[in-house]
Formats: C-alpha cells, sequence, structure tokens
C-alpha cells in the first residue's frame, strides 16, 4: 500500500453534506468522539468502479450508530448517493471507501447528550490489503493475549471505532512476533476472529466458524456463508476450541478489506490453500466482478 500520508493527498472528500478538498476534512481538536470513543464507521469495497453492498453497510452504520446511543444524520439512500459521487470523482476503479461518523465538539464531558453528529465518507484505490506471496499462498497470525469482550460489558454488536483499540494492540502485537495479523479468543476462550476480519476453518471438507456474539457479524462472512450453502458446503457456526486449529485442513480469513485471504499458519503450524478456500475465493471474486454487484 502506498506511503503517502491519509492527511495529506489530493481529491476530495464528502463531509457534512459538502465535498470539500481532501487537505480540509478536520474535526476540532476537542470533538467528543476523538477524546471518548463516540464514533463509527464502514469499510466498503469497490469493484470496477462499481460499491459492493453499499446499501448493507450503510443500514449497519445507522445500527452501529443506534448501539452508541446517537443517529446518523443522513438516510441510507442519501449516504449510498453521496457514495456514488465520492467514487465518481475520485475516479476510483478498484478501492475501498471509509464512511465514518463521531459526536462532536459541543461539550467535553463523559456524556454524549446534546453533541452533534458529523458524518465523512473517503474514497481510494487500494487492490489488496496483502500482496504478492502473502495474497495467493496466505498470511501467518499470532494468537493474542486481547481477547474480544463479553456482550454484556461492550457494544460489540456495532462497528464502534472504541472496539478497534483491542485490534490495535493485538495486531502490533503479531505484527513485532513477525506475524502479518493476530487471531484472539473471546472472553471464554473460544475462537473468535482476526484483528479485522472473520475467521473460517476447513475440516474434512466441512466449513467450521465461531458463532458470531462477541464480535462483528461481518457482511463478508454473510456473503460467504451464502456462497458455500450454495455450493453445497456443510458449514457450521459453533464454539471452536484453539486446539481445534491443529486438526483443520485450512483456515482463511473474510473481510471488506480482506476479501476470502488464505492462512498459511497459526502460532507456526503451517495449512495449504486448498481446494475450498480457492473455491470459495472465486465464487466470491465472480460475484463482486459480476455487472449486477451493488
Amino acid at each position: 500500500m502506498t506511503s503517502v500520508p491519509f492527511d495529506d493527498r489530493d481529491g476530495v472528500i464528502w463531509l457534512d453534506g459538502a465535498f470539500v478538498p481532501w487537505r480540509d476534512a478536520r474535526l476540532h481538536v476537542l470533538s467528543h468522539g476523538l477524546h471518548y470513543g463516540g464514533g463509527v464507521f464502514e469499510g466498503i469495497r469497490v469493484y470496477d468502479g462499481r460499491p459492493f453492498k453499499s446499501a448493507e453497510h450503510f443500514r449497519r452504520f445507522h445500527a452501529s450508530a443506534r448501539e452508541l446511543n446517537f443517529a446518523v444524520p443522513h438516510s441510507v439512500t442519501g449516504l449510498d448517493a453521496a457514495l456514488e459521487e465520492t467514487v465518481r470523482r475520485q475516479g476510483i476503479a478498484d478501492g475501498y471507501v471509509r464512511p465514518v461518523a463521531w459526536r462532536g465538539s459541543e461539550q467535553i464531558a463523559v456524556s454524549g447528550a446534546g453533541t452533534s453528529v458529523h458524518v465523512a465518507i473517503a474514497a481510494w484505490e487500494w487492490p489488496h490489503v496483502f500482496s504478492g506471496d502473502a495474497h495467493s499462498r496466505g498470511i501467518t497470525l499470532h494468537t493474542s493475549r486481547w481477547r474480544r469482550p463479553s456482550p454484556d460489558t461492550a457494544p460489540v454488536r456495532a462497528k464502534a471505532a472504541s472496539l478497534y483499540t483491542i485490534g490495535t494492540l493485538a495486531r502490533d502485537e503479531a505484527e513485532a512476533a513477525g506475524c502479518d495479523d493476530a487471531l484472539l479468543l473471546d472472553h471464554r476462550g473460544h475462537l473468535a476472529e482476526a484483528t479485522g476480519a472473520n475467521l473460517f476453518l476447513v475440516a474434512g471438507g466441512s466449513l467450521h466458524t465461531p458463532i458470531a456474539d462477541t464480535f462483528l457479524d461481518g457482511i463478508t462472512r454473510q456473503t460467504v456463508l451464502a456462497l458455500a450453502r450454495d455450493l453445497g458446503i456443510t458449514v457450521h457456526e459453533r464454539r471452536i476450541r484453539p486446539g481445534e486449529l491443529r486438526d483443520a485442513d485450512e483456515v482463511f480469513l473474510t473481510g471488506t478489506a480482506y476479501e476470502v485471504q488464505p492462512v498459511r499458519a497459526v502460532d507456526g503450524h503451517a495449512y495449504e490453500v486448498g481446494d475450498v478456500t480457492a473455491m470459495l475465493s472465486k465464487a466470491y471474486t465472480e460475484l463482486t466482478r459480476s455487472a449486477g454487484a451493488r
């Protein structure tokens, strides 16, 4: 990925209903969302100039805000139109879109009542998260000491900025250990997900994935589960113990940014990119690249 800082690029960003020059899309240092984590976001892929499942993402965007007790001041239809225009103005062919909403600067106190809500949409070219060998042969994971919280201690159904602190700490830890990403357990000690992608295991030709009750039930996850069922692959959504990784034939991750990303090793235990991973990756690519994909 390019090393150009994200605050020093050309182009425009949609901010609170209007397009502004990229470098002028700012928020105040005393914004409530910055100090107290009152922000939600989405990630939307663009394929051949077409956003994929953008309306589903914006519906989740609204739902995430409700989980954090605020409302996004733009409709799903309005946000979808703003995204389309952002992609057009930026000339994005294969890229990524980041909608974000946060509480404003009317007050700095733990309570967020009475704060305004700001929304921005930015888009940039980004073909793949991982390139070369990592993209095709798979990435390496390191099991983190950090865990996904219980649903009664955090808004786990929301794509909330505050929850990604755990992912940042785990990812930094994994990269320091020489791995590409981290694998997180949930508060009970079962397998959960990576720092920003859902986890799948293949064993005996069947697909196994953790129940999404302590982490985000990703839109890509849901799409891949539907594709698997259409292809006649048996699917099991269940509690999975960490020790079961040793019995898996294949491991892969899914996410808007990651798409279907093979894993070649977890804590040094190696895997091959097998038939099920390859089949689902091909099916997902065909779906996202099809003329009717939205």
